[in-house]
């Protein structure tokens, strides 16, 4: 075992001194960018090619270039960071499973690297942002081969499983973190802050999220917080939520989902100037970046913090990828620490959660529960009792009694 002990070693400047310059790739409604940005970096181009998207892009960010699509970027302008939250299709769990080697989408990655590489002088800093299935599909190959990437630009890296509750939002959203640098130890960055998982406990009347889309072989179930939404396309589907207070079910408003990603609600409003943008708004949150999560990291980038330490062993060849490590020329270390690194309070349901939240369907609502009785799981009997009741009464068309 060995011990490291963090040192900021002037990160706050830059290699080139005054304020941190952002480029932003793959930036869909800003969700790295925002969050860096409060940090105190300042984005000079973002490279977005849905409409939608850079519609609100516009809005949110005006005067900041979109250089639009990655493939056709040359080199990248001179910056500090460059960050890119890359497409997932082809490495969630819910996705087409061909990798980020050979998908279409998730390995356009790679033009990030070949844009780096054409710069004249390489930033700094790079931050990449996915699912954590990268760390098991295909036995690993995925962040095997990013890593290999990271390493022949010439950087040392880190990445983190990172879970956005950690920060206050009851929102469990666990997303993989990669930090890389040319000089410094971005171990140091990433790797600041540990503390136990702060998952609250169910109490009677306390507000759960599930997957209503569910039902036979998981319920998605998340106790005072919903699960991970999920991009959607021609199909509005937010996770629902049981209220045992009220004895009812509900779906989030989108600007609830902006919200339980950290946005300042309205945020991707100017998307429904667009023909379609009402959908493409619920995609754009499903696919976006928590905010608060790239504002901590950012904050360790350019901030002077604390010091801390962390314990790592070096991770020998054949071995599966950890939730946590380092590494840089060749050598990789597996990282013990945890998924929590914030400190703030477990955020509640209920302050996220807006009286105009709509009732979930009955059809909706009878189809999760014809599909959960033929099941073998097993959820709270008051929930079960509270949805056999909702139906009865015709789901969203009567409100029960608690």
């Amino acid at each position: 075992m060995t011990e490291n002990s963090r040192t900021r070693e002037g990160a706050a400047k830059g290699s080139r001194g005054g304020t941190m310059r952002l480029v932003g790739a793959f930036t869909g409604m800003g969700g790295l960018e925002t969050g860096l940005a409060r940090a105190g970096m300042r984005t000079v181009a973002v490279a977005e090619i849905d409409p939608f998207a850079s519609h609100v892009l516009g809005r949110r960010l005006p005067g900041v270039p979109n250089l639009s699509d990655v493939c056709g970027i040359e080199a990248f302008p001179d910056c500090e960071i460059v960050a890119a939250g890359f497409p997932c299709q082809d490495i969630s769990q819910a996705g087409h499973g061909k990798g980020i080697v050979h998908g279409e989408r998730s390995g356009l990655v790679r033009q990030v690297f070949r844009a780096i590489s054409n710069m004249p002088a390489r930033p700094e800093w790079l931050l990449f942002e996915n699912v954590p299935f990268l760390l098991s599909q295909h036995g690993g190959s995925g962040v095997a081969w990013l890593v290999q990437q990271v390493e022949s630009a010439g950087y040392r890296w880190a990445y983190r499983v990172i879970d956005s509750r950690a920060f206050g939002i009851p929102h469990r959203r666990r997303r993989l973190f990669m930090l890389a640098s040319r000089t410094q130890s971005p171990e140091h960055v990433l790797f600041d802050g540990d503390r136990a998982a702060q998952s609250p406990i169910r109490g009677e009347d306390t507000p759960c999220g599930f997957y209503w889309t569910e039902g036979k072989t998981g319920l998605g179930w998340a106790v005072d917080a919903i699960p991970p939404m999920r991009a959607m396309s021609k199909v509005i589907s937010p996770p629902a939520i049981w209220r045992p207070e009220s004895a009812d079910f509900v779906l989030p408003t989108i600007e609830d989902a902006e919200a339980l990603q950290g946005f300042e609600r309205g945020w991707s409003a100017a998307a429904t100037e667009l023909k379609g943008g009402k959908n493409a708004r619920w995609k754009m949150v499903g696919n976006a970046v928590s905010v608060p999560a790239s504002l901590w990291i950012g904050s360790r980038i350019v901030g002077e913090g604390e010091r801390s330490s962390f314990r790592s062993v070096e991770l020998l060849e054949g071995q599966r990828w950890p939730a946590a490590a380092h590494g840089g020329g060749g050598r990789r270390y597996r990282a013990e620490i945890g998924e929590w690194p914030g400190s703030e309070a477990h955020g509640t349901l209920r302050d996220f959660i807006s009286p105009e939240a709509p009732q979930l369907s009955f059809r909706a609502a009878r189809g999760f529960l014809g599909r959960l009785e033929s099941s073998y799981l097993k959820p709270p009997e008051l929930f079960r009792e509270h949805l056999r009741a909702y139906v009865a009464q015709g789901g969203g068309a009567g409100r029960l009694a608690a």
